[in-house]
C-alpha cells in the first residue's frame, strides 16, 4: 500500500508578480506572535473614521514587512541572543456591514448576490449553513457580543503581552475611543496565547497544529513536499485562481485586489470532557492485532479522530504507534495522500479530521472509473491562536471544564462559499462524506468541528463498522466574515485623503 508523494506537477508562476508592499501581512506569510489580540469594532462616526483609518494606515504590517522581521528572529536565534525581538504586528478587515456603513459598494465581493455568505454574514449563516447549535429565538447560542453588529476587526500581534498592550493602546489613541472624537466602538477584545513549553504549536486537545497550509505560487520558493502549491488567487482576491464555483474568474473591483475574506470563529474546547472520552474507550488492539495497554489504546483512539498523532506525525505514514522523528521532518510530515485506501479505514478513518477537511487522493486521484474531483479551491489558509489558561489539576481530575479556553480559529481565502462555508456545510457536516459508494459506513461527522448528530465509523482499525457515538469536543461561541484589503485599497477607497 504506497503513502509516497503524487508525482510533482508543475507550478507555473502567476500571470504578475504579487506586489508583497500592498498585501497584508497575516495572509501569505502569518504575523509574527507569541500572543495576538483581536479587536472587535463598530464604527460610530465614518467621517472621523476615514481620517483615524489613514492614520492607522502605516501600523499595518504587509507581508514584505513580516518577512523582514522573520529575517530578525532568524538571525536573532542564529546568533543565540537571549529573549525574543520586541515587534508587533497590526492588520484590519471590515464586514459586509462594516462597509455599508462607510458607504462603500463591496458587492463585487459577494458574487452571490443576497445569498452570498460574505453579505448576509455568519450570524445568519451559522444557522442557516454551518450548523450551530441556536436559541428558541432563531439566532446562534453565541456569546452576545457576536450578536451585535461587528463592522470591522483589528489583529494585534507581538512578542508579549506588554508589546502587544501599547500598541492596542496606540490604536485606541488614535481613534479616539473612550473619548468625544470616536470613531469606533470595541465591541469586545479576545486575548489568545501560544501555548507554554513544550506545548507550544498544539492546540488544547494537545495536537500539533498548522501543519498542512497551502504553498502558494509565485511566493512559497521551495514548498516541503505534500499537497502541490495553488494559485495565488485561491487566497488572494482578483489574482489568477481567484474563481466562481464553477471555475470562471470573479470579477472584482479595481480596489478589491489583493485582498483576502477572514472567516473567524470563537471555538471553547471542552478539553477534560475529550480527555476523558479517549481514556473511556481505548482501542483494544493496533491494527496489526497487537494488544495496547489502556494508555496506548487512548492515544490511538485520539489519532485516530485527528488524522495525526499529538506530535504531528500523520497516521496516514505512521499508523499504529506515534513517530516523533517523522513529525518534526518538514520533509515528509504533510507528505501523503491516502493513497490506496479509497474504501478502507485501516490506516486512517474516512471521518478523521484531517482526511474531511482535507481528502488529497480522495477526490484528486481515485480509482480508476471514478472521475476525479479537484480541490485546489477548497484550500485554506488557517491562521488563528489558542486562547484561556491551562487545564487545572481539578479540572484533570473531574473530567469537567471549568475554565473557558480553545482556539481563535481564523482562515483566509478568495472565497467563503468555496472555502470555509464549503468545508464546514458539505465536507466536516455531512456524515457521508467522503462520498465512497461501496464503503462500509458512512463516515460520520468530523469529531472536532462536525455539527450535528456525532459518531464516527472506523475508529477501531479491526472493525471497520463498528461506529462510536460522542458528544460535542468544540463549541462555537461567536464568529463573522471579514474582508482584510490591500494598502491600495485601504489608501484610495476607504480611508479619507490626507
Amino acid at each position: 500500500m504506497s503513502t509516497t508523494s503524487a508525482p510533482p506537477a508543475s507550478t507555473p508562476a502567476p500571470a504578475t508578480p504579487l506586489d508583497l508592499d500592498n498585501i497584508q501581512g497575516d495572509l501569505l506569510s502569518g504575523l509574527p506572535k507569541k500572543t495576538q489580540t483581536y479587536f472587535f469594532f463598530a464604527i460610530t462616526n465614518v467621517a472621523k473614521f476615514r481620517h483615524h483609518l489613514h492614520k492607522l494606515v502605516p501600523y499595518i504590517k504587509t507581508v514584505a514587512g513580516v518577512l523582514k522581521d522573520r529575517d530578525a528572529i532568524d538571525h536573532h536565534k542564529k546568533n543565540k541572543h537571549p529573549g525574543l525581538v520586541p515587534m508587533t504586528g497590526v492588520n484590519i478587515s471590515f464586514s459586509h456591514k462594516g462597509f455599508v456603513k462607510l458607504g462603500i459598494d463591496d458587492s463585487s465581493l459577494a458574487p452571490l448576490g443576497d445569498e452570498d455568505p460574505f453579505k448576509t454574514g455568519q450570524q445568519v449563516d451559522a444557522v442557516t449553513n454551518l450548523g450551530d447549535p441556536k436559541k428558541s429565538d432563531g439566532k446562534p447560542d453565541w456569546d452576545s457580543h457576536f450578536l451585535e453588529d461587528i463592522h470591522g476587526l483589528i489583529l494585534i500581534s507581538g512578542e508579549s503581552h506588554l508589546s502587544v498592550e501599547k500598541k492596542e493602546l496606540e490604536i485606541e489613541l488614535l481613534f479616539g475611543v473612550h473619548t468625544l472624537e470616536a470613531s469606533i466602538k470595541k465591541i469586545i477584545a479576545i486575548r489568545g496565547d501560544v501555548r507554554p513549553g513544550a506545548e507550544s504549536g498544539h492546540e488544547h486537545f494537545g495536537f500539533l497544529d498548522g501543519i498542512s497550509n497551502p504553498a502558494i505560487i509565485g511566493f512559497d520558493k521551495n514548498p516541503d513536499p505534500g499537497p502541490v502549491p495553488v494559485q495565488p488567487g485561491v487566497l488572494l482576491t482578483g489574482q489568477n485562481g481567484d474563481n466562481k464555483a464553477d471555475g470562471t474568474p470573479n470579477t472584482r473591483a479595481p480596489w478589491a485586489t489583493d485582498g483576502s475574506f477572514l472567516a473567524f470563529r470563537y471555538l471553547f474546547q471542552q478539553v477534560p470532557e475529550f480527555d476523558e472520552f479517549l481514556k473511556k474507550n481505548p482501542i483494544a488492539k493496533d491494527g496489526n492485532g497487537n494488544v495496547l495497554t489502556p494508555e496506548a489504546g487512548s492515544d490511538l483512539l485520539g489519532a485516530r479522530m485527528v488524522g495525526r498523532w499529538k506530535s504531528g506525525a500523520p497516521i496516514d505514514l505512521a499508523p499504529f504507534k506515534d513517530d516523533p522523528v517523522l513529525a518534526a521532518d518538514p520533509k515528509r510530515n504533510n507528505d501523503f495522500f491516502f493513497q490506496g485506501e479509497i474504501n478502507s479505514q485501516l490506516r486512517c478513518p474516512f471521518a478523521a479530521h484531517v482526511r474531511k477537511t482535507n481528502p488529497r487522493n480522495d477526490l484528486e486521484a481515485p480509482p480508476s472509473g471514478i472521475a476525479p474531483i479537484p480541490i485546489e479551491s477548497r484550500r485554506i489558509m488557517r491562521r488563528g491562536i489558542q486562547f484561556g489558561p491551562e487545564l487545572t489539576k481539578h479540572e484533570n481530575t473531574s473530567g469537567k471544564t471549568e475554565h473557558g479556553r480553545g482556539l481563535l480559529f481564523a482562515c483566509y481565502q478568495s472565497s467563503i462559499p468555496n472555502g470555509f462555508q464549503f468545508l464546514q456545510q458539505s465536507w466536516a457536516n455531512n456524515d457521508k462524506f467522503p462520498p465512497f459508494e461501496t464503503q462500509p459506513e458512512d463516515p460520520g461527522l468530523d469529531p472536532l468541528i462536525g455539527q450535528g448528530v456525532r459518531a464516527m465509523s472506523g475508529l477501531d482499525p479491526l472493525a471497520e463498522q463498528k461506529v462510536l457515538a460522542m458528544p460535542q469536543f468544540i463549541i462555537p461561541k461567536g464568529g463573522e466574515y471579514f474582508f482584510a484589503p490591500s494598502i491600495k485599497g485601504l489608501k484610495d477607497t476607504i480611508a479619507a485623503a490626507a
